[in-house]
């Protein structure tokens, strides 16, 4: 078989297949695991137990897939419009949801083209062991990234891209073959320190290092149970993740708008309003979150979010009326949030 020539098929059948870049790292991650177990020492993942339960599979990619030599990273572009979302955050009023999940859930998406590249690798090459991810097992995505030449990991930790920022989504194929491998993306970040001063919570506690129990991502996203109440106030009306530090980064000053019909924003995510969010029932959640990744949330953390925003927004009638009407909701968690928002403005 000549790999050689095999790699570069597969990254001519990536981007026929809508994959912005493609990119192939060998297997070996002993340098970060060290970084990983440090950071888990640290406690910074709070409730995601599932990063320490699988860390070690994480850090061994032929442990989680026997026989991996290589892994294939993937980057599709996800921003559907690259208005300006600052006048959005100022707007105390308007619910802020994370550019990524206003559209439809990408996982299925990025599974099926991921599926698709492999069944063409297989046509071409015969039979071989793999497997493919998206956000959906123990893979060290960012790092596997970087050293498949798809970028650099900021200082935010997230990948960039010198053509197109850090607006995209990351998915892999672990494989037997043995591929030529990328070279590593170099670092352009320099001495730009935007992402760590412009986060609201102050997560990034240093380049290269976030404390994820103060990230918004996280406390409206990944955490189950009460936002710290000294948080809650720094959240503003993020009700589903944080875009800041990409917001501010000069690199997605080149990022591109993507042509997937399924990333375009839906149920007017991009425009409601707290007060019109808080206002829906659980039926009307589970039917306009149908497809979306917020779903997943439920609907309890769904009203827990709103209500901090509401909480966090400027006082009106209007305000005062959704969170009274709340005021004695079934949920203990929805209840809690719901009385510290009112004492905002009571």
């Amino acid at each position: 078989m000549d790999y050689e020539a095999l790699g570069v098929h597969i990254k001519q059948w990536g981007g026929e297949l809508g994959f912005q870049a493609v990119g192939i790292a060998a297997a070996d991650l002993a340098q970060a695991e060290g970084r990983l177990a440090e950071w888990l020492a640290l406690g910074w993942h709070g409730e995601m137990d599932y990063m320490a339960r699988h860390a070690g599979l994480r850090a061994r990619p032929a442990e989680l897939v026997p026989g991996t030599q290589r892994v294939i990273s993937c980057r599709m572009d996800y921003v559907g419009a690259l208005e300006d979302e600052w006048p959005a955050l100022g707007d105390g009023r308007r619910a802020y949801v994370a550019r990524y999940a206003r559209g439809r859930d990408y996982h299925k998406l990025l599974r099926t083209r991921l599926q698709r590249l492999a069944d063409r690798m297989r046509a071409e090459a015969g039979e071989f062991r793999y497997r493919v991810f998206a956000d959906s097992a123990p893979v060290m995505e960012v790092e596997l990234a970087t050293r498949a030449g798809i970028g650099w990991r900021g200082k935010h930790t997230l990948l960039l891209s010198r053509d197109a920022g850090s607006w995209f989504f990351l998915g892999e194929i672990y494989c037997d073959l043995p591929l030529p491998v990328d070279a590593p993306a170099a670092e352009h970040c320099g001495r730009c320190t935007k992402c760590l001063d412009v986060c609201p919570t102050q997560a990034i506690r240093a380049p290269y290092r976030l404390d994820a129990r103060r990230c918004i991502s996280y406390l409206t996203i990944e955490l189950k149970g009460s936002i710290p109440p000294e948080l809650r106030p720094l959240i503003g009306n993020r009700v589903y993740g944080c875009d800041d530090c990409q917001l501010v980064c000069p690199w997605n000053g080149f990022a591109r708008i993507s042509q997937e019909d399924d990333f375009r924003v839906r149920n007017g995510l991009d425009r409601a309003t707290l007060v019109e969010l808080f206002a829906w029932s659980e039926q009307q959640f589970d039917e306009r979150m149908r497809g979306s990744a917020i779903r997943r949330i439920g609907y309890e953390r769904w009203l827990r979010n709103l209500a901090v925003g509401l909480g966090n927004a400027p006082g009106s009638p209007e305000v005062l009326a959704a969170l009274r009407a709340r005021a004695d909701h079934p949920s203990a968690l929805v209840r809690e949030h719901v009385a510290w928002a009112l004492s905002r403005h009571e």
